[in-house]
């Protein structure tokens, strides 16, 4: 069984930025500490069927997935829910539908607007407000290419994408900008960047993992090295 290495807090701080979010993963990151790529993608896959986890599609890469617990994700809806019934949002059924109907029954990173409607209809009777409620709930996010197909989302984390997407550029920039385009492992992980709230070591297990970084033995230790095209 593969272990869940690295995760985010669930509170992120940086100046007067809060997000709330569920620990969670990058697929990346896993593939970091795992040597073997295949047995990562079998046992997420047979975790995510067993109903044990789901995956995400995120905007940030073709092949960017994040990885968290069902629970999580269901305390993560529930949170959500609780937060629109304190502005006295209508509707707020469509949730607990969400729950029970789509999240258990549907385990792909995404689904049709018809299969949607269907599988919401099984809790009550499904309004086109009660899925736009979803989206604006960061729950769903629409396809670009097919407008009536969506992704499966993680409300909330929009800033973490966005440091996520400036802290592998301003990384790799850094370490483009040095001789030997390489910096010992000890010493980087203790830098902190500017442009990002997540962790350095978050950024680190996800470039190897990616394969825009990769480690060498040096005489003091790991050294990370920039992968030459």
């Amino acid at each position: 069984m593969i272990h869940v290495p690295y995760c985010i807090e669930q509170v992120l701080c940086r100046q007067n930025m809060r997000v709330s979010v569920q620990p969670f993963i990058l697929r990346s990151q896993l593939y970091s500490s795992v040597k073997d790529r295949t047995q990562v993608d079998r046992e997420l896959e047979s975790l995510r069927r067993e109903g044990v986890l789901r995956t995400f599609k995120l905007s940030t890469g073709q092949d960017d997935h994040a990885i968290m617990f069902l629970d999580d994700y269901l305390s993560q809806i529930e949170r959500v829910s609780k937060r629109l019934e304190t502005q006295k949002q209508e509707g707020l059924s469509v949730f607990e539908w969400f729950k029970e109907h789509v999240i258990h029954l549907k385990l792909d990173p995404s689904i049709g607007h018809e299969e949607l409607r269907s599988l919401l209809s099984l809790g009550g009777k499904v309004k086109e407000e009660h899925i736009s409620l979803l989206i604006n709930a960061g729950l769903l996010t629409r396809q670009l290419i097919d407008p009536n197909m969506y992704w499966f989302a993680i409300p909330n984390i929009g800033s973490i994408l966005k440091g996520l997407s400036q802290g592998r550029k301003e990384l790799m920039s850094f370490l483009n900008r040095r001789k030997y385009k390489e910096m010992p492992m000890a010493a980087l992980e203790k830098k902190r960047l500017r442009l990002s709230p997540l962790d350095m070591r978050f950024h680190l297990r996800d470039l190897l993992g990616s394969g825009h970084l990769k480690t060498v033995e040096g005489p003091t230790g790991l050294v990370v090295k920039v992968v030459k095209d």
